[in-house]
């Protein structure tokens, strides 16, 4: 039986703390995946969701973007994304009563655990201006109020409309579409906070934005270094393929400022022998100092360009670009600046570079770790390089392989989710739908926020994510939200932003991956696109939480009517029934799409992978028209005395900013979120015994105090100067202005911060 959601709010500072873990899954993900399942959904519902996830006539998990292969295990899941089904099944809910007995101020002091565990929103609700809580409205009456608003602005620009990863293609093909019809290319999204670098740099440098492998050349690879990552959370089936990639006989160097669990050795639920046993995986670890990657790979690529034979000039003759320019600075590489930079000793890297001028074929994969830093772009570039050095882009076995975070992150891009769009794209748009798009840049995350601040935008519409609890410099940000005159959320569950509000705010319930969908010309699916390019469908086959929920398709095209009126000559009415006709206009609008209802309508179908001119063809649709060495100065963060930098991160019971549970099983953490990991040295340097607690206090040019008060030290094997904290609690340290250059990525993986403790 499910169980019904938690009376009170768990403390959160005060955890047991036990032994770090050195393996992943194994018997005891598989127990507490069905532990969840049944609080959540109760036994009949577990089984009849989670035997659908990640199948061909299934759903797609609402957690990460890894792909799948053709061939599916009857158990297509991993546990974290057991949790996110569960989350989203739960049986649950959240009614109109549940808000008349929840002023707003009792939402804003709960936790963002304690709100997600109330289950799923079941009808639309309204806080009017000088209202203390929600109270329910109709549909009708709730465009009405996104239309009075909209339409009273002194510009489009004033409005912003915000995707997170878990939207479907359809859904936001026509969200980008009406913001364009209204006039305005405010479409931030959550890839502005994380992979946004990836895409700068991979742009500039290969041509496109997106990683260049398959599953099937992370099976075939003779070396895959993971940095910056840790899939044993984050993307947990990824340790499958790394399994069977050291099965075939690949090497893996790991590069992270802490051991993982899910890289020393994986025991696979799906198999006796991975139950018992499991593999061990990483071969080498470089515990590297935080932000010091760059440096790592540029003294790599020097060893590379003086060893004999290393470089493959048959390559680089024919498909690049610059290379005279890189090799002259690759040799400035000094080894003393490295391993200040990288904390690494000598020994170490030179083993590194053994294990590369023996593959043949290189895969480099990575996460947040490389790209929330203010160096964050020209880091991937030097990654790109290293490639690039020995012909491992546009081969089998090799490629870039930036593992991405959210379901569906990527196939929003695709789908024109940007706020600086390419030409083309707009083009093709105002030719299918006889439209004018604007040409002028809009706002991304960052600059979203300081817009709200200012003054200059008014209307903050999300489809989906947790906006407020994302972003980094939360007291900035909370205060921002505040001042506008509407706040909108496209939600299926409660989280932070719903309590932290504009002078009046919508909750707008919708269908999940898990729900039926069912419209006037019968059910319908929706697509996604996974990390490596593959688009295929997902169908729900669940009883939706309420008659009163709206599809996110639906959503935006009774808006847009409401909104746009009559002079739109778009078909929003067609859209919202026939999500085929969406399908037949992205098709005629976005490269690679060609025949897209063929491709994924038919029972089973397993979709179809985007074209990707490096990997396909060794062709680099670049500026130069060839693959571009870059040159820029190493740079990595500074460390003043008697400070640490510190990355923030997930526990093991969250997925971005939900939190499952307050455990983080594999590093020794039960019962808790508010604590500090840092190295035992560092520790007694600076005064901080384990278990003490303390106020993190970020350094930030502007000199702006920031302060995170109350967190459990735990000393912790850490890279030395280096501390670790779980986010969102720790956004607030990170300040509005510190972003990546280029991408204006949030560097939320190297703060600066000092410990006061009372």
């Amino acid at each position: 039986m499910a169980t019904k959601p938690p009376t009170g709010d768990p403390v959160q500072d005060a955890p047991q703390i036990d032994a770090v873990q050195h393996s992943a899954a194994g018997l005891p993900a598989v127990a507490h995946t069905l532990r969840i399942a049944q609080q959540q959904m109760g036994v009949r519902r577990t089984a009849q969701t989670l035997l659908k996830v990640n199948q061909k006539d299934g759903f797609d998990c609402p957690g990460c973007a890894w792909p799948e292969g053709d061939k599916r295990h009857t158990a297509e899941f991993c546990e974290n994304g057991a949790k996110a089904v569960a989350e989203e099944a739960t049986l649950r809910r959240v009614t109109p009563d549940f808000f008349a007995a929840h002023p707003l101020t009792d939402l804003a002091d709960r936790s963002g655990y304690w709100l997600g565990q109330q289950g799923r929103i079941t009808q639309p609700v309204y806080l009017p201006e000088g209202a203390d809580r929600y109270e329910p409205v109709t549909w009708e009456r709730a465009f009405a109020i996104i239309a009075e608003e909209l339409t009273a602005l002194a510009s489009p620009d004033e409005a912003l409309f915000y995707t997170s990863g878990r939207t479907s293609n359809e859904a936001a093909f026509l969200l980008q579409l009406f913001a364009r019809e209204f006039g305005t290319n405010n479409l931030p999204d959550c890839s502005n906070m994380c992979h946004e670098s990836s895409g700068s740099a991979l742009t500039e440098t290969i041509g496109v934005g997106k990683g260049s492998v398959s599953l099937e050349d992370l099976h075939q690879a003779d070396l895959i270094i993971v940095a910056g990552q840790n899939p044993g959370t984050n993307h947990p089936r990824m340790l499958s393929a790394l399994e069977q990639a050291k099965a075939s006989g690949a090497k893996i160097i790991s590069v992270n400022p802490l051991p993982e669990a899910g890289l020393e050795r994986f025991k696979n639920p799906q198999t006796a022998r991975g139950m018992l046993k499991g593999a061990a995986l990483t071969d080498l670890f470089l515990q590297i100092r935080i932000g010091g990657d760059q440096a790592l790979f540029r003294l790599l690529n020097k060893m590379i360009i003086e060893a004999d034979g290393a470089v493959d000039t048959d390559f680089i003759a024919e498909h690049t670009h610059g290379y005279e320019e890189f090799t002259e600075a690759a040799r400035t590489a000094d080894w003393d600046r490295t391993l200040t930079a990288t904390g690494l000793d000598r020994d170490a890297i030179e083993q590194a570079l053994a294990m590369v001028l023996a593959s043949e074929r290189t895969i480099v994969c990575w996460a947040m770790g490389l790209t929330q830093h203010k160096h964050s772009v020209p880091t991937i570039r030097e990654v790109v390089n290293f490639l690039l050095l020995r012909g491992n882009i546009g081969r089998p076995g090799a490629g870039v392989c930036p593992v991405r975070g959210h379901s569906n992150v990527q196939g929003d891009r695709t789908m024109g989710i940007f706020e600086r769009p390419a030409p083309a794209f707009l083009d093709a748009l105002d030719r299918e739908f006889g439209i004018t798009s604007p040409r002028h840049h809009g706002y991304d995350v960052v600059r979203s926020i300081q817009a709200l601040r200012d003054g200059d935008a008014k209307v903050f519409f999300a489809m989906g994510g947790n906006f407020v609890a994302a972003t980094p410099d939360t007291a900035v940000t909370e205060a921002a939200m505040r001042r506008a005159r509407l706040t909108v959320h496209v939600s299926t569950k409660l989280n932070r932003s719903h309590a932290v509000t504009g002078t009046r705010a919508l909750i707008l319930p919708t269908l999940g991956r898990t729900d039926k969908d069912v419209t006037a010309c019968g059910k319908q699916f929706v697509t996604v696109e996974d990390s490596m390019g593959l688009v295929h469908p997902s169908r729900g086959n669940l009883t939706p939480a309420g008659p009163h929920l709206l599809s996110e398709p639906a959503i935006i095209a009774r808006l847009a009517r409401a909104v746009l009126g009559p002079s739109s000559t778009t078909p929003w009415e067609d859209f919202e029934k026939d999500y085929g006709t969406i399908r037949d206009r992205i098709s005629r609008v976005v490269p690679g799409f060609e025949d897209f209802n063929a491709r994924v309508a038919p029972p089973g179908s397993a979709g179809f992978t985007l074209p990707h001119a490096p990997r396909d063809e060794r062709r680099f649709p670049t500026a130069t028209g060839k693959a571009n060495f870059t040159a820029a100065p190493v740079e990595h963060p500074e460390l003043p005395e008697g400070r640490l930098l510190l990355q923030t991160l997930r526990s093991h019971d969250q997925y971005n900013t939900t939190i499952y549970g307050l455990d983080d099983r594999y590093r020794g953490i039960k019962g808790g979120r508010r604590i500090v990991m840092v190295n035992p040295e560092d520790a007694h340097d600076l005064g901080l015994a384990d278990g003490s607690y303390t106020d993190l206090v970020s350094e930030w040019k502007d000199g702006v105090e920031r302060r995170a008060p109350g967190f459990r030290v735990v000393h912790y094997p850490t890279a030395r100067g280096c501390a670790a904290a779980y986010y969102p609690e720790t956004n607030v340290l990170v300040p509005l202005d510190a972003t990546a250059d280029t991408s204006n990525t949030p560097a939320s993986k190297s703060v600066v911060v000092r410990f006061e403790t009372a």
